[in-house]
Parts: C-alpha cells; sequence; structure tokens
C-alpha cells in the first residue's frame, strides 16, 4: 500500500508541477495564449495541488495505522 500511496503522490506532484510550468511559461509570453488558458491553467493547477494534498492525507493516515 505504501508504494501505491508513493507512486500516485509522485504522478500527483508532477502533474501539479507540469501545469504550474505551462501556465507560468504562458503567462511570461502573454499574447492568445495566455487569454484563452491563463485562468484555466490556473485552476487545474489549484485543482491538481488539492488532489495531491488529499492523497498525501490518505497516505499519513494509512501510514498511521500500520
Amino acid at each position: 500500500m505504501k508504494t501505491f500511496f508513493f507512486v500516485a503522490l509522485l504522478i500527483a506532484m508532477l502533474v501539479t508541477l507540469g501545469v504550474l510550468a505551462v501556465g507560468m511559461i504562458g503567462m511570461a509570453r502573454g499574447g492568445d495564449f495566455n487569454e484563452k488558458y491563463g485562468n484555466k491553467l490556473m485552476r487545474a493547477r489549484v485543482i491538481s495541488q488539492g488532489v495531491t494534498l488529499v492523497i498525501f492525507a490518505l497516505a499519513v493516515l494509512v501510514g498511521l495505522q500500520d
């Protein structure tokens, strides 16, 4: 079970990092891409951070029960 949470947490963190990087690059460049996708990327980042925190909390709770 620990391996599952480790892999899930790693994937969730990488997704968050990817969305953050695309959003920052898009914001730095500006233009149509930022106007069209800026808010969507910010929402996706917040949601992915939330999912990452939930996975982390579940991993801690399961780890405490072992």
